[in-house]
């Protein structure tokens, strides 16, 4: 078994995104600006957005964040979203997730410019996405690809179960794996809640993909041996041997599956570190104006 560390692939990716920006700025080009917009105090999202500002400082983007509290209105908001929309030093921009019950998210994810959208989230590149052009990939399926890509992981013919099918990872992650070329190629499964023999699915899987948000459903008798296996779940559960009170745990049973896998990213430190830099990688590339001239 080997550990998928993504840690250490984020960290390498983090350099190479700095050298770049370093160049960028030698040759007297744009520092690439990537805007949060943060809506209320969740502490999942607060924590989240924190990383994502500090990583820019790390890599040298400039990064500015827009705070309103949970009443905002819709219109405000989205008065927000068009002012960033039309500000032409803001490369690329998100809107932190999830958004008050009063607020639609999708209302929200369309009026955002698909060539500022490094979320990945707006039809537009979904859309291309699904039939491989250029696009704004979503940060935790293209962090899955690049763990992948790097660690050699043969994909090519290979039965990959997906479980999940949420708009952010099981679907679009799905559709990266079933693409033309390298990692891709692969005969691609989804499972969900209303699978009825989903045991048997994964019991043929070379590789699984688990993003159900259910801690520990993966255990070991439903994995065959030499399975790769990618954990994309992040659940906090009550503990009393941590200082915050809770620990995170991934939606496999990581002990039970680790000694059957072939390769195994853990939680943390596997998709997770991950994310943040695709979307590091995003606003460099939106900066640059590589995908949307």
């Amino acid at each position: 078994m080997q550990l998928i560390d993504g840690k250490a692939i984020s960290a390498q990716m983090k350099n190479e995104i700095a050298e770049e920006v370093a160049k960028i700025k030698s040759a007297g080009g744009k520092t690439p600006h990537l805007a949060a917009v943060l809506v209320g105090h969740d502490g999942g999202s607060e924590t989240y957005v924190a990383a994502k500002v500090r990583t820019c400082e790390e890599v040298g983007f400039k990064s500015s964040l827009i705070r309103f509290e949970d009443n905002v209105s819709e219109e405000e908001l989205l008065a927000c979203v068009d002012k960033l929309n039309k500000d032409a030093d803001v490369d690329g921009f998100i809107v932190q997730l999830p958004l008050p019950k009063h607020i639609s998210e999708q209302k929200v994810i369309e009026a955002i410019d698909y060539r500022k959208d490094v979320d990945g989230f707006h039809p537009i590149n979904v859309g291309r996405m699904s039939i491989g052009l250029p696009c704004f990939v979503s940060a935790t399926p293209a962090g899955i690809i690049e763990l992948l890509k790097r660690y050699g992981i043969p994909t090519q013919g290979k039965h990959c179960v997906v479980l999940g099918r949420s708009n952010i990872v099981g679907k679009p992650v799905a559709t990266l794996m079933m693409q033309k070329g390298y990692p891709g190629d692969a005969t691609v499964t989804v499972c969900h809640s209303r699978t009825p023999n989903i045991k048997e699915v994964c019991q043929s899987a070379d590789i699984i993909i688990a993003a159900l948000g259910v801690p520990e459903f993966l255990k070991g008798d439903m994995v065959k041996d030499g399975v790769v296996v990618i954990d994309v779940g992040t659940t906090r559960v009550p503990s009393a041997d941590t200082k915050s009170g809770f620990r995170l745990k991934g939606d496999v049973a990581f002990d039970e599956v680790a000694v059957k896998a072939s390769f195994i990213t853990p939680v943390p430190g596997g998709v997770g570190p991950m994310t943040i830099i695709s979307l590091m990688r995003n606003t460099l590339l939106a900066g640059k104006k590589e995908i949307y001239k």
